[in-house]
Parts: structure tokens; C-alpha cells; sequence
């Protein structure tokens, strides 16, 4: 072992063993597990400057190590160090390297480090603040969401009762620079309502948005493969951004939101205790002042505030909000009737009649329905919610019916035939009641496969009485049959029975007047 790797204790250790103990340089190299050499140059090093054993005892280990080899050379002693903060700070930003800013300060400091012992330095510097610069955040790339733990509540004025609301917190990843506002709830609509009004804050937005994988975000959990809810990867690409799904039980992959939600719970929420709110827009109007307070309060660590940074780093890196406002819409799967239609909150939308059978995505906004085949839009009509309707485009219907000839109206009323003349009655009078035929095909299918269930017998009986009650629907007869009304007589309708007079002592009758 060199003289140099050893540590103070073992250069005290031969020191004693030889000068006190009188020991050999073998039984010392034995007991240390040094070499012979070893033992002899720390020998040879404290008799040249002069040491004895009552001197090694009353100094220090930095003194003994001087007196042994020299005082060590201090690190901007004669030479001016870098300002590592600064380098941390400009590192964040997009193109900038370790060597250029090592060019940069020998440009100021001609006399500065060489560009290895410059990165010593950078280095030694980040591993004593690694707690809480572990990541390296560029400017404008990524923006931290999550909930906060804790919730902020309001008070009904009727009532009295207190309801727990959500805290949404976002922190830039280079500057920390914070958004918080109090949401409902956590739902999809909030989510999405807090990442507009999060960018409008910012006045831009980031190249990736990092989240947990909570259900709004993240509809199937994976550490590798996650997969996102469609109406927030549609609202991402609406803004210009991607999203970054952290992995399940990964705090580090989310730290700066991890650190954020406490700082959020510390400096709004805790501040928030003693005070009641009523109204959703006064608890935020409130979060709003304390929100300033806290980006302009000054980071020790940094040595600026929050508000400082942004402006210097995220604000310029930031891309554009979007020109038009993103309209929130859900999607649901669906498949194609054979009456080319699908089906969306009970109301039937229409799609061209070659798509029959076809599996399809529908988006579903406020004002639209829109319905997607392969990615490609096919269909979109006005949003109804008349129950039980149908909206049917003309340009969607089959000339001559050529892609439903096996269900034909005139194909369904023979198969009713079959059945019985009251069944088939009711059909033609179902297809006849509808704008289009097509439209009762499902309503004159259902009909006919309750025979299955209930006999031909009782499905004609249960058809005679809907036509004598003006019913022309499937749900009409399965409720006559399932009630057993088709086994009950019609209400025969008889003359009506002539009014009877009424006879009383204080009725004049007609001679009264005479």
C-alpha cells in the first residue's frame, strides 16, 4: 500500500507500534496489513520533520498531515472559483454544456481552473446539494401535476355542512415556479379544467406534462407501458405537448411535485385553517394571493425566488398556447346497428350504411356527436337528448337498400306472417310509423323473438291488444306480456248508461216555473 492512501489512523498506529511499543517493521507491516516500504516511509517522514511520539498525540490530524507531506493545496486559494450555483442554474438551460461555461469563466478569470478540476469542482458541489437538486430540469421541458393529500373545504350557507374539495398543484421543473387552484373534484372535466387554467398562468406550455397515474390521466397502470385516458392524450396534442406517466410507487420519477404539494400544504393550505369559505371562486381567489406570495418568496438554495427563475429560465422556453380552446369530449366504443346507426346516451346517430356491423369510436362534447372509423371521421351530428329518437342523415341511407336486402321491410313482415295476421299487423304498422323504415327494423326484430320466449299463441294475442291501444313498440308488447295482460279480456265497450235523476225535497223540478 502507498504511503499517500493511508489514513491518519494508520500512519498514528505505526508511529505508536515502533516508537512505543518498539516493535519490529515485520510484526507492524503484519499487524496494519502494509507493506514493509509503507512502514518505513511514514518513518522516514516523521524523523525528517523532526516528530516524536508526545508531539503525534497533541496534534491534530490536518496539522500531522502537513508536518508529514505538506500543506494540501486550497481550492481558490490562488486561483478564483466558478460560482457553481450560476453554472446549475444556466446548465438548465436548452444547448448549454459543462464546457462552455468553462469557457465562459476563463474568459472572465484567465487564471481560472483547468476545464477537469473545473468539473471536480461543479460536481463536489452538486452531491452536497443532491437532496434537493437530484434531477436536471431544462428549461420549458416539463410541468409536475398531482393532488395535494390534503383537501381544502367549504361550508354550505343552508346547510352548514363542510365539503372536502380537491387542491391541484403544478410546479415547472427548472424554475419550481407553482400553480394551485381548488377543484371539485377529480374527475376528468376538473383534471382537464385545471391544465388550461395551469398554461393560461404560465402564458405557455411545456414540452412534457409528468402525472401520477391516477384514473383521470392513466386509464390501464403499467411501469412500463401505461396506458393514457384518451381525452387527456387528445387534450396534450390539442396544446402541443406529451405526457409522462410516472411509474407506480416512483416518488423520484415525480419529485419536484412530491416537493411542491408539501410546500403548496405548508404555505397555502396550512395558512387557509382559521378561514371559511362559501364559494368555490372565493376559496380560489384567496389561493390566488397566497400563490403570489409564495412564487416571490426567495429560495435559499437558489438565492432568488421562484418568480425570478421562471422569468429567466421556463417563461422564455415556454411554446405558445394554443389559438382555439380545447372542447372537452368523451369517448366510448361502439358498434354499428344493422339500422346503420349507434346508439349514444339512448338517442341512435347515424353513419354511412356501408360501416353496418363496424366497430366505431364516438366522441361525445357538449353540442356534437362525432363518430370515428380507422381514424377517420365519418359522421357528426348536433347533440340530442330526446330518448328514444333517431338522427338520420340522409346521405347515410342505402340506395334501394342494396346493403339490407335480408332485412327487407318486406322480408320482416313475412317473417311476422309466420307468426300470426295480428303480429304481422303490427309490424307493418311499426315500420310505417317510423320517418324511415330502417328505423324499426331493431323495435320489429325484438317482437318477433319474443316468440321464442313467450309462444306464438301469446305474441299474437299481445300484438292484438297493442294495435287496439295504438302501441308501436317493442317495449310496449314485452311489457303486455310480461304483466300477463295478453291472457285478460278487452274492456268491452257498451252504451252508455243514461244519467239518473236526482231525486231531493229542495229540487223545484220542471213544473216549479210553470
Amino acid at each position: 500500500m502507498a504511503t499517500e492512501r493511508l489514513s491518519m489512523r494508520q500512519i498514528r498506529e505505526i508511529l505508536r507500534q515502533k516508537w512505543v511499543l518498539a516493535c519490529s517493521h515485520r510484526q507492524v507491516a503484519a499487524s496494519l496489513a502494509v507493506s514493509l516500504g509503507t512502514v518505513t516511509g511514514v518513518l522516514r517522514r516523521a524523523t525528517h520533520a523532526g516528530l516524536d511520539w508526545p508531539q503525534v498525540q497533541t496534534l491534530t490530524d490536518v496539522a500531522l498531515e502537513a508536518r508529514l507531506y505538506g500543506a494540501p493545496a486550497t481550492p481558490g486559494a490562488t486561483r478564483p472559483l466558478p460560482d457553481c450555483a450560476y453554472l446549475h442554474t444556466e446548465r438548465r438551460k436548452p444547448g448549454v454544456t459543462l464546457e462552455l461555461l468553462h469557457l465562459e469563466h476563463l474568459e472572465q478569470h484567465p487564471t481560472g481552473y483547468r476545464y477537469t478540476w473545473f468539473c471536480d469542482l461543479y460536481r463536489q458541489w452538486l452531491a452536497r446539494h443532491r437532496l434537493t437538486m437530484r434531477q436536471e430540469h431544462r428549461a420549458g421541458e416539463k410541468v409536475f401535476v398531482d393532488y395535494a393529500g390534503q383537501q381544502p373545504q367549504l361550508v354550505d350557507p343552508t346547510t352548514g355542512a363542510v365539503l372536502a374539495v380537491e387542491l391541484f398543484v403544478g410546479v415547472l421543473g427548472a424554475s419550481n415556479y407553482t400553480f394551485a387552484e381548488a377543484t371539485r373534484t377529480q374527475q376528468l372535466p376538473d383534471w382537464l379544467g385545471s391544465h388550461e387554467r395551469m398554461f393560461r398562468f404560465f402564458g405557455g406550455v411545456p414540452t412534457a406534462i409528468v402525472c401520477d397515474q391516477l384514473k383521470s390521466g392513466v386509464t390501464i397502470p403499467c411501469r412500463y407501458e401505461p396506458g393514457l385516458q384518451r381525452t387527456y392524450d387528445e387534450f396534450a396534442a390539442h396544446v402541443g405537448t406529451t405526457i409522462l406517466p410516472a411509474r407506480p410507487a416512483a416518488p423520484r420519477d415525480k419529485a419536484k411535485i412530491e416537493v411542491g404539494v408539501q410546500i403548496a400544504e405548508r404555505w397555502i393550505l396550512a395558512r387557509l385553517r382559521h378561514e371559511t369559505f362559501f364559494a368555490l371562486g372565493t376559496l380560489n381567489a384567496r389561493i390566488a394571493a397566497l400563490l403570489e406570495d409564495l412564487n416571490h418568496r426567495r429560495m435559499r438554495h437558489y438565492e432568488a425566488s421562484r418568480w425570478d427563475l421562471f422569468t429567466r429560465l421556463d417563461w422564455p422556453a415556454l411554446r405558445p398556447l394554443p389559438a382555439d380552446p380545447f372542447v372537452y369530449g368523451e369517448w366510448k366504443l361502439a358498434k354499428v346497428n344493422v339500422d346503420y346507426h349507434v346508439e349514444v346516451d339512448h338517442h341512435d346517430s347515424s353513419v354511412p350504411h356501408a360501416l353496418v356491423h363496424a366497430h366505431v369510436d364516438v366522441r361525445v362534447s357538449a353540442l356534437t356527436v362525432e363518430i370515428f372509423h380507422r381514424g377517420q371521421r365519418v359522421a357528426a351530428h348536433l347533440r340530442s337528448h330526446a330518448r328514444g329518437k333517431h338522427t338520420t342523415v340522409t346521405a347515410h341511407m342505402p340506395k334501394a337498400h342494396q346493403q339490407h336486402r335480408e332485412w327487407s321491410p318486406s322480408r320482416i313482415i313475412a317473417w311476422a306472417q309466420t307468426v300470426g295476421p295480428q303480429t304481422a299487423a303490427l309490424v307493418e304498422a311499426t315500420l310505417a310509423s317510423r320517418p324511415h323504415p330502417e328505423q324499426g327494423y331493431r323495435s320489429c326484430l325484438g317482437i318477433l323473438r319474443l316468440a321464442r320466449r313467450d309462444g306464438a299463441s301469446r305474441l299474437e294475442a299481445a300484438c292484438a291488444r297493442a294495435l287496439a291501444v295504438g302501441a308501436r313498440s317493442y317495449r310496449h308488447v314485452e311489457a303486455i306480456l310480461k304483466h300477463g295482460l295478453d291472457r285478460a279480456p278487452f274492456p268491452e265497450a257498451g252504451p252508455a248508461a243514461p244519467a239518473r235523476p236526482v231525486v231531493h225535497d229542495q229540487v223545484r223540478g220542471p213544473t216549479y216555473y210553470q
